[in-house]
């Protein structure tokens, strides 16, 4: 199964109201996308200050008090409790060990979803708080699908990244093991991995020790939403680009591989779209969905080569493999610069 969901950010008051939100998700649903909101609930930006000038007071629907700000944070002078993750320091943040907290959220975020018609979300900087508190979070707001973005960096050694990535996505796993699996997450392990053996030609960092892919997807796949791109870092932000013109080798990969894929909007409508488009065609016709399997077959220094489900074959990098033909027939189906995919016939 492909999700189709696209992602509406938050800032209603800055690019149009209420009704006009509601409108568009609407539009979304008539052509069968579904819509996930942008909540950003590990931090907030403070309408007030506080006798010593310091914004942590809250207006609006969910009108906190420095209470609501985690008190382990030096630049925002919170009354909470230390907070249960990484402090993003550009803006308080929201202690959610507080009772007051978590209703206020589980209340607005099924609002989100009746009224205006979400049907799930994109979690902001989920590191900053438990994932036990999206637990309680995901099962009030029963949503359709939802993930969270755990990106922290991959291990270096004297600038070279490690061929063994198991803490990074361990890491990864483990936020969304404390969210009782109601949550996926952003498979930043692949998307790094990926972004280095393409770069530099070393396509055997595309295995693990016993021969899985090395992400996320490789452990829990139905939980790993593998990306090559996403706004913070392509786009105008720019900070962590997927190698130019090597793009749709990332693509051959995260579209026939398990894992729920994550298309870019700019890549989507680029002159990357027929070819992206056709890959979705041939994920969806055949059936390769987050539980997939995957037999590698080879990773080389210049050659990635894999079989999922038996009826996939793909290969990217610059060397040669083709699938061998015994009792199964095999056309090639797709191709552009550096990669293509076969199908079982």
């Amino acid at each position: 199964m492909l999700k189709v969901w696209g992602c509406i950010w938050s800032y209603v008051e800055r690019y149009g109201n209420t009704d006009e939100l509601k409108s568009v998700v609407k539009k979304f649903h008539q052509v069968g996308i579904r819509v996930l909101g942008d909540a950003v609930i590990n931090h907030r930006c403070a309408h007030y200050q506080n006798q010593n000038g310091i914004w942590n007071i809250f207006g609006g629907l969910l009108n906190w008090d420095d209470r609501a700000v985690v008190g382990d944070d030096p630049h925002f002078q919170g009354r909470g409790n230390k907070s249960s993750g990484d402090n993003f320091h550009a803006a308080p943040n929201i202690d959610h060990s507080q009772e007051f907290v978590r209703k206020d959220l589980c209340e607005w975020l099924c609002w989100l979803r009746k009224e205006i018609g979400y049907d799930g979300w994109r979690l902001d900087y989920v590191r900053g708080f438990w994932g036990g508190y999206v637990k309680e979070y995901m099962e009030a707001s029963e949503p359709y699908f939802s993930v969270g973005e755990y990106w922290d960096s991959l291990s270096y050694t004297y600038g070279e990244m490690d061929h063994n990535q198991d803490a990074h996505r361990q890491r990864i796993v483990d936020w969304i093991n404390d969210t009782n699996g109601t949550c996926g997450a952003f498979d930043v392990t692949t998307k790094g991995i990926l972004h280095s053996a393409i770069e530099r030609c070393e396509y055997w960092r595309l295995s693990d020790s016993k021969g899985k892919p090395p992400g996320v997807v490789g452990w829990w796949p139905s939980r790993a939403v593998t990306f090559i791109e996403n706004h913070d870092t392509g786009s105008t932000q720019g900070h962590w680009r997927f190698p130019g013109g090597k793009e749709m080798q990332g693509y051959a990969y995260i579209l026939t591989h398990p894992g729920t894929p994550s298309v870019f909007y700019d890549h989507m409508f680029s002159h990357y779209k027929s070819e992206i488009s056709a890959l979705i065609s041939l994920r969806k016709r055949n059936k390769i969905q987050c539980r997939s399997t995957v037999k590698i077959v080879k990773a080389e220094r210049d050659v990635y080569a894999a079989i999922v489900d038996e009826k996939v074959a793909v290969k990217i990098g610059p060397g040669h493999y083709e699938p061998e033909s015994g009792s199964q027939k095999w056309s090639l189906a797709v191709q552009g610069n550096d990669y293509k995919v076969w199908e079982a016939s």
